[in-house]
């Protein structure tokens, strides 16, 4: 919670409190920083004993958790669609006989 209240100060302060002319300034700082945080992480995360075989497992867990929704998903959108719409021939079908 604390996060959120310190960004959505953030927020605040550089939409009414920051210069303009300051805005180049700070979106290079803000840049480089960013750039320093992911090196620092995948700084950390190199030196843990055994991270690519979390990361395999962590992974697969990932693509699995990706791969049942979204087949599912179709199933059933394909089932109601199926159930459900009608072709535009069959409109036309109907009408003539």
């Amino acid at each position: 919670m604390d996060i959120l209240l310190v960004m959505c100060l953030g927020i605040l302060v550089g939409r009414f409190l920051f210069p303009q002319k300051a805005k180049r300034w700070n979106e290079g700082a803000s840049l480089l920083c960013t750039l320093v945080l992911i090196f620092s992480m995948g700084a950390m995360l190199g030196r843990k004993e055994g991270f690519l075989h979390q990361l395999l497992t962590l992974g697969a867990q990932s693509f699995l958790f990706f791969l049942i929704p979204t087949v599912l998903s179709i199933v059933v959108v394909y089932a109601l669609t199926k159930r459900f719409m009608k072709r535009p021939n069959q409109d036309k079908k109907e009408e003539e006989a």
